[in-house]
């Protein structure tokens, strides 16, 4: 049958969605599987909702915790307690699609060289209709990427959806938990430290389903995206200074993964400065260029000098004559 997988389960208030996760985790028919369920004293009825599913199958198992202790001791405390030879940290509120515990696993039982496998997932809103990519067959194979390859590629964002990560479990406890002092870019920096020490494999078909709330994207969230920037940065920087010699071209990949940083800091600038909020707007200018002093000399750069020099009401009576212009350039 191939190895084992233990599922770690963290839930924090999630309770009316902890069935349908433990349902789709238990379609697997091909592998060995163990889930627990660790409830952070949810406020909500997470208890009950674990009591019961244990009951009913001997593979489940659940605990609670007293006080809240926080997603990134969750987290770690579930790593710990995993002993199967592959585990998936999966979040209370989603999901595995069929079939995709037993492809990472193959890809894993393939490649012993291969630290990690994921694969893309579909993004769900509640309410939303079923999504297309569900009924359609699930893509065959995957591809195997060089470290350098997966730095690369995960440029300057996240990539790997948590909910299809399926980890070598002996390589985690070597390279150890989820780093207290990155709450916002653990998951990014986990993968990268996977990355450092080997290949990571990444497979074809859909692998997960990550659940979206609208609440993610309020109106604070671009005041907090500057901490979310910064929180990358160090993710950067501490692989690379903890690893750097285990990863090829290091110091050109470093520089890389900050230019990404830097042109997608300045990509957030639009909407703070259309909403008139110039400090945030000087705030991600001054992260960009920081990040990658090379930016001073482009030309974007200076457009955005006169951007700021002008304002948002002035840039504004600008902005349709320079779309005008430039569609009778086009044409």
């Amino acid at each position: 049958m191939g190895g084992g997988i233990d599922i770690i389960v963290p839930c924090y208030g999630y309770g009316h969605y902890l069935p349908e996760c433990i349902e789709s985790v238990l379609q697997e028919r091909k592998r060995d599987i163990r889930i627990l369920i660790i409830d952070d004293a949810s406020p909500d009825e997470t208890a009950e909702v674990a009591a019961a599913l244990a009951e009913k199958d001997r593979r489940i198992a659940w605990r609670r915790h007293t006080a809240n202790r926080g997603h990134i001791a969750t987290y770690n405390e579930g790593l710990e307690w995993a002993s199967a030879e592959y585990t998936l940290l999966l979040s209370a509120d989603d999901l595995v699609l069929p079939g995709a515990l037993s492809r990472a696993a193959e890809l894993l039982d393939t490649h012993p060289e291969v630290g990690f496998a994921y694969g893309p997932f579909i993004r769900l809103r509640d309410g939303d209709p079923r999504p297309p990519e569900l009924d359609l067959p699930p893509v065959p194979g995957w591809t195997i990427l060089s470290s350098a390859e997966f730095f690369r590629s995960n440029r300057p964002l996240n990539i790997v959806g948590t909910c299809t990560a399926v980890v070598r479990t002996k390589l985690q406890k070597i390279i150890g938990g989820y780093r207290p002092e990155l709450p916002h870019a653990g998951d990014m920096e986990m993968w990268m430290r996977f990355a450092a020490h080997g290949p990571v494999g990444r497979l074809n078909a859909y692998q997960g389903i990550y659940r979206w709330h609208p609440r993610a994207m309020s109106e604070t969230y671009y005041d907090k995206i500057i901490l979310d920037l910064r929180q990358r940065k160090a993710a950067v920087d501490l692989v690379f200074e903890e690893y750097g010699d285990r990863i090829p071209e290091a110091e050109e990949l470093r520089n890389y993964l900050h230019e990404g940083l830097a042109e997608y800091a300045i990509w957030c600038t639009s909407e703070p400065f259309e909403r008139g909020d110039l400090e945030n707007f000087d705030v991600l200018l001054e992260f960009a260029t920081s990040t990658c002093p090379a930016l001073r000399r482009s030309l974007n750069w200076k457009l955005l000098q006169v951007k700021r020099m002008l304002g948002p009401r002035l840039w504004s009576t600008i902005l349709p004559a320079r779309r005008l212009a430039t569609a009778y350039r086009v044409s």
